[in-house]
This record gives C-alpha cells, sequence and structure tokens, in this order.
C-alpha cells in the first residue's frame, strides 16, 4: 500500500479538496461553538436569577410582609427592624441583607453594600482598595451615573467587579439626620452614602469547554497541518533527490553532447538536438557544392616525420581547416586519411549560387591559410610542409542517414562527390580546381582558366576543369608575404617579420639565387625582370 505522501503527490487534487472542505467547515465550527456558549451562557443566567428571585421573594415574604400581617399597629421602618415588633428593614439595611441571600444563591455572582458610615451597634464594614478608590471617587464627583470597573484573575479563571454610588435622597437625608444610631447627622441630597458592588466570576475552563467545536476543528486542522508538513518534507526531499539525479543526467548527457558533438558537423548535431531531424534511415536528393581537398605526398611524407609529431602535424591541420569551414556554414562530412569532404546545400542552404560562391570563398580563405601555416611550421623545423589540392564540383547528390538501424553515417553518395575527389588529383599543389557546374555559378566573382577538357575513371562524360587563378592576389598594396611553389622551387617569404639583419639575410640569399640561375643560360632580358610566377600574397590571410 501507498504511504499518503505518495498519494499527495501524485494526485494534488486530493489535497486541494481536502484544503476546500477545511476551509468551509471553519464558519460551522465557529457558529456552532457560538450556539453552544450562547445556551450555556443563557442557562446560567437563568439558573442564577431564578434563584436570586426566590431568595429575594422568600426574605420578602420572611421579613417583610409576614412582620406587618403579624402586628397589629403602625408599623415602621427601622435599622434594627428585629428588634422592633411589626418594624420593617430601612433601604440601607435591606441592601446588606439582600447582599448575603444574592451571595448565597448565586454561585457565579456575589452583592455588597458597604459604607464607611455604619450605624451604632453594626459591625464596621470592611472596605478593600478598590472600593475605598471607588467611594472617594464618586464623593469627590457626585455624578450618580459613574461607574468604577476592575478586572482580575487568574489564568483559569477571571472576575469583574463593578461599584456604583448610592446616593442619599431626601427621605434618606431626613432619616439619617434625625436617628440616634447614626454617625454622620449633616447628609445632604446627593450625598454619598455608600457604594453597592456586583462581582460576576468567571471560569475559563467552562469557556474552553463551550469551545469544543471550534477547539476540535483547530487539533484537526493542527493535525492535518502536521501532515501536510511532513507529506511536503518528503516531497521536498523527493525532489531535491530528483533534482539531484537531473543534474547528473543532465551533467552526463552534457558531456555526451560534447563529445558526440566532436563526430559531427555542427548543423547536424544541432539540428538533432533540436528535434528538427529524425535519427532514422532516410535520404533526400539535393544539389550540393561538394569540397574535396588532399594533401600532396602525404604518403611519403608519412616515412620521414615520426608518428607523434606527424599526427601532431595532422591535427593542427584539420582543427585549422575545420575553423574555416565552420566560420563558412559548410558540413564537413567527414576526414578520410588526410583528405576532407565537405559540401554546402544540406541540411541549410542559400540557393545553388549562394552555394557555390561561399565553397569557392572558403577554398581560397584555407589556401591562404595554408601558406601562414607553412611558415609558422618551417620556423619548426618541417622541411616540406603540407601542400593541399582542392577540387569543388556542383551537382545532384542523395544526402542524409545510410546505414543500418544500429549504426548509420550522415553523409553524401553520388557521381558528383567523386568527380570532387577527382578535380583534387589534377590540381596544382596549393591550387583550386572547378567543375564546369561550379564555374558556371561564381563565374562572375572569379578568374579561372579552363584546361584541357579530361575523362575521369567513374566519370563518362568528358569534364572541362578549371583551375582558379589569382588565390594569393590581394588588393592590398602593402602586401608582404609572397609565395610560390613549383618544380624545382619552393619560395615563401614574409618582409613583415624581417628585422634589419634578417632582411639583409634575406637579399643575400636572394641575391645569390639569381647569380645561380643566370648562370646556368645566358643573361637575357628576361632574367633581368621579376619572374612572372611571383605574386605577393595576402599575409595572414
Amino acid at each position: 500500500m501507498k504511504p499518503f505522501w505518495r498519494y499527495a503527490i501524485e494526485r494534488p487534487q486530493w489535497l486541494a479538496a481536502i484544503m476546500a472542505v477545511a476551509l468551509a467547515l471553519l464558519p460551522v465550527a465557529v457558529w456552532l461553538d457560538l450556539k453552544n456558549l450562547s445556551d450555556a451562557g443563557l442557562s446560567t443566567e437563568a439558573r442564577t436569577l431564578n434563584g436570586v428571585f426566590n431568595a429575594i421573594r422568600g426574605y420578602y415574604a420572611d421579613n417583610i410582609v409576614a412582620r406587618v400581617q403579624g402586628f397589629k399597629g403602625d408599623s415602621v421602618a427601622v435599622h434594627n427592624y428585629m428588634d422592633v415588633p411589626g418594624a420593617i428593614p430601612i433601604p440601607a439595611t435591606l441592601s446588606l441583607e439582600l447582599g448575603s441571600i444574592v451571595g448565597e444563591h448565586g454561585s457565579n455572582i456575589g452583592y455588597r453594600f458597604v459604607s464607611d458610615y455604619p450605624f451604632a451597634g453594626r459591625a464596621p464594614h470592611i472596605l478593600d482598595a478598590f472600593e475605598k478608590n471607588a467611594l472617594a471617587d464618586f464623593r469627590a464627583k457626585r455624578d450618580p451615573d459613574m461607574i468604577r470597573t476592575s478586572i482580575s484573575g487568574s489564568m483559569f479563571q477571571r472576575q469583574i467587579r463593578m461599584a456604583v454610588p448610592v446616593i442619599m435622597s431626601q427621605p434618606c437625608v431626613t432619616c439619617h439626620n434625625s436617628h440616634p444610631d447614626s454617625p454622620k447627622r449633616d447628609w445632604k441630597v446627593g450625598d454619598v452614602r455608600a457604594i453597592q458592588e456586583i462581582t460576576v466570576h468567571q471560569t475559563i475552563a467552562s469557556n474552553l469547554y463551550s469551545f469544543k467545536y471550534l477547539l476540535g476543528y483547530l487539533a484537526f486542522g493542527g493535525l492535518f497541518a502536521v501532515a501536510f508538513s511532513r507529506v511536503q518534507w518528503r516531497q521536498a526531499k523527493h525532489f531535491r533527490k530528483m533534482n539531484h539525479e537531473l543534474e547528473e543526467a543532465n551533467g552526463f548527457l552534457a558531456s555526451v553532447s560534447m563529445k558526440i558533438s566532436k563526430y559531427l558537423s555542427p548543423q547536424i548535431y544541432k539540428s538533432i538536438f533540436s528535434g528538427e531531424k529524425d535519427v532514422t534511415i532516410s535520404t533526400e536528393r539535393k544539389k550540393l557544392t561538394i569540397f574535396f581537398s588532399d594533401i600532396k605526398d602525404f604518403t611519403e611524407m608519412s616515412e620521414h616525420l615520426q608518428p607523434e609529431e606527424l599526427t601532431s602535424l595532422l591535427n593542427e591541420y584539420f582543427t585549422e581547416m575545420s575553423a574555416i569551414a565552420q566560420s563558412y556554414g559548410a558540413t564537413v562530412d567527414k576526414f578520410i586519411g588526410d583528405a576532407i569532404l565537405a559540401f554546402f546545400g544540406d541540411p541549410e542552404t542559400k540557393g545553388a549560387r549562394e552555394d557555390a560562391r561561399i565553397c569557392l570563398d572558403m577554398a581560397i580563405a584555407m589556401q591562404r591559410r595554408l601558406v601562414a601555416l607553412q611558415a609558422e611550421w618551417r620556423h619548426r623545423g618541417i622541411q616540406k610542409p603540407f601542400e593541399v589540392r582542392m577540387g569543388i564540383n556542383t551537382g545532384y547528390c542523395n544526402v542524409g542517414n545510410f546505414g543500418s538501424l544500429d549504426r548509420m553515417d550522415y553523409t553524401i553518395v553520388g557521381a558528383e562527390a567523386n568527380l570532387a575527389a577527382r578535380l583534387q588529383s589534377i590540381a596544382e599543389p596549393g591550387g583550386i580546381v572547378l567543375s564546369y557546374e561550379t564555374y558556371a555559378l561564381v563565374e562572375e566573382s572569379v578568374r579561372a582558366r579552363a584546361l584541357p577538357a579530361i575523362t575521369l575513371k567513374g566519370i563518362s562524360r568528358k569534364i572541362v576543369p578549371y583551375m582558379v587563378e589569382g588565390i594569393h592576389d590581394s588588393p592590398d598594396a602593402g602586401a608582404t608575404t609572397i609565395s610560390e611553389i613549383d618544380n624545382g622551387l619552393t619560395l615563401f617569404l614574409d618582409t613583415a617579420m624581417l628585422d634589419g639583419e634578417s632582411a639583409e639575410r634575406a637579399r643575400r640569399i636572394l641575391e645569390r639565387a639569381i647569380t645561380a640561375l643566370r648562370s646556368k643560360s645566358p643573361a637575357s632580358e628576361a632574367d633581368r625582370q621579376p619572374t612572372p610566377g611571383w605574386r605577393p600574397a595576402r599575409g595572414g590571410d
């Protein structure tokens, strides 16, 4: 059986329903308690008043009616009426005796009639501080409507005392000023003779019991709050555990995705992880511009270089070329040994013409970057740095996921891809060869010359290749790099890197080279002119 907190997590609507019912029951509990409290208060007051009235009726029957009826003559009102046959009590005496009667019959009500001027023969009244202060205030202000109250008690029982002044009327003044037992004989109408005090006791425990429904509701609410807090704590603990597991899973997935991204082109990686492409075996036929590059004499170089050095050099080359390809938006299909296969047109395309132009710009940027890399490699002691041939072709290919359900590869298949590989094989080191289809799309932005038509293995038609010229031409007047590669000639000169001594040494070497060339054949005017093949190249591109 599932614990309650599991149900609360899985079905939060139950929790909301319970809370709604609990809130709806609160006014019901308050109403029931107020009704119970009202009923209890009314019952207590009715019983108390019934006892008081019964006591007053009995006192009146025994001490007034019976005395008057049993006496043959005129009845008089005196304070010591019990000593005078047929006499009845005066108001002050009546108040004193009623106070005792009410106190005896009212369990929670007390009554006192006290004065600091008792008649002779009566015990003096003991006044506490509240009574003395009340009497003094009443006499000072002479206000018949004045009331003094005092609330006191303990934690479980409270009481209220209420005092009002007893004002002398004309009959009272006449009686007190003429009576022989009166301690004061100069009373005036409106003087305060005494105070009348009522005390009401109230037990808090009984009142608490009157709120049994509300207390029950609060007790249930407290238990529910404790249970709810426990559920929340368990939920928080459960969520913290889930968040921790999710963080670990996300970290693991992020690490795995970063590793996977190294095996995919950025466009494919983005389309897969964004959900744009499904990982299913499917292909499309699209018009692509295919780029293929290969390093000249790589097999021969691998025999002269140590494996570690060759691996480092090759990785550096791939890193630089991949960065350029990514900056131009190429989809790098794969590295085939020392070759690079990339294409434009999928998964994103800007149109066949624009794709071809961007691909050519990328190839030129790669060749120019290779010039700078060759200089760096020479400084590091590489005698024959990489020289790369490149071929570009435009045509329709099948592109998509090829393979099995267990393992697949995103690549292109078709004769046009093979043609790009064939074109690079006839390019000069450091050169770029275009197919006619590509040249037709970029002829307005490139200078190229047609080569003799050739027939390539696997291609049924004759191919007219176009050699791109002016790859290293720079529109900048301040170009500082000269690079030339030909049979028996390897020249790279960067004047920006030469200081005074290095520049003088380079000048002496070039002069010796010119002298050696002149000694091979008779001097001619052509020998004295700069070699036509020497073209300044954009340094650092």
